[in-house]
């Protein structure tokens, strides 16, 4: 059951969605972004991919379940779980499943495993981690978010998988690259979503961005007054690297969360 939460704004209800993506294992840079936006939002959602790659998958797991979020299961949670071959991800990304394995906790991974697939609705949005049709699909440009944007279950849905924030619209046939930068330290770029229009919107990867921007990345939706907020928090990189060193995770896993790639 999808509880709402919110504020009384010119007689309707207003609620603020905190979207989270793509946390990868990595709790500080997920405890950084919500001391940042404490307040600022009501309910929280989750995209999939809690863990992989990153030194923290208990922490995760434990934290966005005490969130209470509304959360789809990612490629990563599935690997972890056995529901996929971790043979099909490349060695890096696959020596961090086994890793990942050894150290989750049981009730941990059933937590994972009981994790639905999108797209799921919540309010009047929609939610999954790749592509509308295929959750394991990555949807790069306006050629693959085409289908997902005629087809999708809601006029808005939200996707991951990619660590790239930003995403697609269509009006009419027409589909466009949404581009957003915040440029400053916690700080957001807002859009204004028009009636008519389909979006398809990425939030971004908290855990490893990989638009070549280190800081942790996020949004948060009042659909009630048309509006996303794309966020940028910067956090402590070398904390993160440093345990993931301690913890034996691949290199190429520790020198690729400096440059955002």
């Amino acid at each position: 059951m999808f509880v709402y939460y919110g504020r009384l704004v010119g007689g309707n209800i207003s609620v603020r969605y905190l979207i989270l993506s793509d946390i990868h294992a990595n709790i500080t840079a997920f405890n950084t972004v919500l001391d940042v936006v404490r307040g600022k939002w009501d309910k929280a959602v989750c995209l999939g991919d809690l863990v992989g790659y990153g030194p923290d998958p208990n922490e995760v797991i434990e934290r966005v379940r005490e969130l209470d979020a509304v959360t789809i299961r990612g490629n990563h949670d599935k690997a972890v779980t056995g529901l996929t071959n971790p043979e099909e991800f490349n060695p890096v990304a696959h020596a961090a499943v086994l890793w990942t394995r050894e150290r989750i906790q049981p009730g941990n991974l059933e937590y994972l495993e009981k994790l639905p697939k999108g797209p799921v609705r919540a309010s009047t949005f929609s939610i999954v981690h790749g592509a509308v049709y295929d959750e394991d699909e990555y949807v790069f440009g306006p050629e693959q978010a085409a289908d997902g944007l005629l087809g999708a279950p809601t006029p808005v849905v939200f996707f991951g998988h990619t660590h790239i924030q930003g995403g697609f619209t269509l009006r009419g046939h027409d589909v466009a690259t949404l581009q957003t930068r915040p440029a400053f330290p916690n700080e957001s770029t807002t859009i204004k979503l028009a009636r008519g229009m389909a979006y398809l919107l990425n939030p971004g990867s908290i855990g490893q961005p990989r638009d070549g921007d280190t800081r942790a990345a996020f949004a948060i939706a009042d659909l009630e007054n048309d509006s996303v907020e794309f966020w940028r928090v910067p956090y402590d990189v070398q904390d993160v690297q440093k345990r993931m060193t301690e913890a034996g995770l691949p290199e190429p896993l520790i020198l690729r969360l400096s440059f955002g790639r």
